[in-house]
């Protein structure tokens, strides 16, 4: 295994370079076409690092071209101003930098763009998903990747509330592919609930994912990447299995915080890089878990002014409820992407329906740029981001409240926590 961790303290410049430049001389790229897939700017990465480390490596190393394709998944499409600046080139530089490197969008609604390879067999479901679905399903995959030799993903692993841990071969699946598979996957999720994935290592959807992952016969590696608030704390590479394992182990140590009761109230602060509830709904994935019963978690993100960029039109239909809420009436909601009801499932948090009524586990509230009006259409609370003194929350833990300052990428979790929360 090529790559090295650390539990505390992070790599340096250096050793970043040194382990690029042994996955670049394992990889021998002499003579080959070689596309690395990113992730856009809602990951915490240091891309301008390492994709010129990697671009300098290979081209050292003979490859004939090198290529990047930024994972989307659903996600807006990048403009060029923020492509340069997830690169870390100047205004018009990415030329002077990168020369003849091309960088692309995945352009997941473009049918033209995708192409089909296969598909995940109803037995095949049945048995992945422990006889939860039983159905046929489609894999697509951005037809980009069939003009290269060589794949390489280049990204970070985090808990995550779809798959336990993000990073390897999702990049592939949702970060490239087409929609059939990753309503599916979303959906399967978001059945099992958020509490009882993220965190979690290998999990029903990951399965599914290295399943798909399985289909594509090019050469694929991945350089799977744990980042903190510090910096670069391990790069792995390897298959995307082989370099996702150790990541994933590692972030299981240095993205989780575990403590001894729930809190009532939580104030989590979005970062800049989330800039719609679509993203910035991970404050409530990383939280939910220490949200104590009856409880309200607020997600504090005065900069965000929009609920989805991409899906907010389909939000505004079905809104932000418990996954029983649509169980319980699917017939109704079944037509809808599995993705975004997943999406809105995930927001909304444990919950159950009785006698016909939902009946949410905990409160969450928006203060955003968001208005009161639309916050009420979608099923969520609002609160007036200018009311909010973050300082009248800060060291207030043993008050019963928290005040995280950049939510989204650490997972909070309760030492024996209940049913509801284990796998």
């Amino acid at each position: 295994m090529i790559g090295n961790g650390l539990t505390s303290g992070v790599l340096s410049d250096e050793q970043a370079k040194q382990i690029v430049s042994q996955a670049v001389s394992a990889m021998a790229p002499a003579g080959k076409k070689i596309l690395i897939i990113v992730p856009d700017h809602t990951r915490t990465c240091p891309i301008p690092l390492l994709s010129r480390a990697l671009q300098s490596e290979l081209l050292a190393a003979k490859a004939s071209r090198v290529d990047f394709i930024i994972a989307l998944g659903t996600h807006p499409a990048m403009e060029q101003a923020q492509i340069e600046t997830l690169f870390g080139v100047g205004k018009g530089g990415w030329e002077k930098t990168f020369g003849p490197s091309q960088v692309f969008n995945h352009e997941w609604k473009n049918k033209d763009m995708l192409a089909p390879i296969g598909k995940l067999s109803s037995d095949e479901v049945c048995q992945i998903s422990g006889g939860l679905f039983k159905m046929d399903v489609e894999v697509t995959i951005n037809r980009r990747i069939f003009d290269y030799d060589q794949v390489l993903v280049l990204g970070p692993v985090f808990p995550h509330e779809v798959v336990g841990f993000s990073g390897g071969n999702k990049y592939f699946f949702p970060g490239i592919c087409g929609e059939e598979l990753l309503n599916f996957f979303h959906w399967l999720g978001a059945v099992i609930t958020n509490p009882r994935i993220i965190g979690n290592k290998y999990t029903p959807v990951r399965a599914t994912i290295d399943r798909a992952a399985a289909i594509l016969k090019m050469q694929k590696f991945a350089l799977c990447l744990v980042v903190t608030h510090e910096g670069l704390a391990g790069m792995f590479f390897g298959t995307p299995e082989e370099a996702w394992s150790p990541a994933a182990d590692l972030s299981s140590k240095v993205h989780v915080v575990w403590v001894d009761r729930p809190y009532q109230s939580i104030l989590a602060k979005a970062p800049k890089m989330y800039d719609d509830i679509w993203t910035g709904g991970k404050c409530m994935y990383k939280m939910e878990p220490v949200v104590a019963d009856g409880g309200e978690l607020i997600i504090y993100a005065p900069h965000i002014t929009e609920i989805s960029y991409v899906h907010g039109h389909v939000l505004d239909q079905i809104g932000y409820h418990t996954r029983d809420y649509f169980l319980s009436q699917w017939e109704k909601f079944k037509h809808f992407p599995w993705g975004v009801v997943a999406h809105s499932t995930h927001v909304r948090g444990i919950g159950k329906m009785e006698d016909g009524l939902e009946k949410c586990r905990v409160k969450v509230t928006l203060a955003t740029g968001i208005p009161e009006r639309r916050c009420t259409q979608v099923n969520l609370g609002y609160r007036d981001p200018a009311s909010i003194d973050v300082s009248e929350w800060e060291g207030q833990e043993s008050q019963g409240r928290l005040y995280v300052a950049k939510a989204g990428e650490m997972l909070y979790k309760l030492n024996n926590g209940p049913a509801w929360q284990r796998a």
